[in-house]
């Protein structure tokens, strides 16, 4: 019994979302690695999966957080900052900073994502892909963001609901 494998954290890190935030991690951390914008890397992955056969298309989740994370990058990257105690974004590993902009950008905007699965998401991809500290590290920022998270997309909707007026 002990040779099988956790049938909950195999289904876990099989799962399309897990996938899905993981490449988003990869493509955030490309993107800053190469200096390039990340809504650019990723439209370059999304046509050479559509040319050449043996690279995998891009998911439309991942999409979603990597355009989401471009967008709102500066708000992100401040919440991120104002949340880190002795820190500063910079001297954070790239990929742990990869890992917090999709977190992040996770709790304030995608709505059929539970806060928990967010915050456990990033945890396990820092476990996978990071430092030894990175996993606590990373659940510690994430459980102060979530406490202001609900209000941050309930700001968000309200900003919707309410049509512009020209005047």
């Amino acid at each position: 019994m002990a040779d099988q494998p956790d049938k909950k954290s195999t289904y876990k890190k099989l799962g399309a979302r897990h996938k899905a935030r993981r490449r988003a991690v990869d493509l955030l951390f490309e993107a800053e690695a190469r200096d390039v914008d990340p809504a650019e890397l990723l439209a370059e992955r999304v046509s050479l999966s559509v040319r050449d056969d043996s690279v995998a298309p891009v998911n439309p989740y991942t999409r979603v957080l990597v355009e989401g994370v471009a967008d709102d990058l500066d708000r992100v990257d401040g919440t991120i900052e104002s949340y880190l105690q002795d820190w500063t974004l910079s001297r954070l590993p790239a990929v742990d900073r990869a890992i917090l902009r999709v977190a992040v950008w996770e709790l304030f905007h995608a709505n059929d994502v539970p806060p928990v699965v967010a915050v456990d998401e990033a945890v396990e991809l820092a476990k996978a892909l990071s430092t030894d500290d990175s996993p606590s590290f990373i659940n510690g920022v994430l459980g102060r963001v979530v406490e202001v998270a609900p209000q941050v997309r309930a700001a968000a909707a309200a900003t919707r609901a309410t049509p512009a007026t020209d005047e």
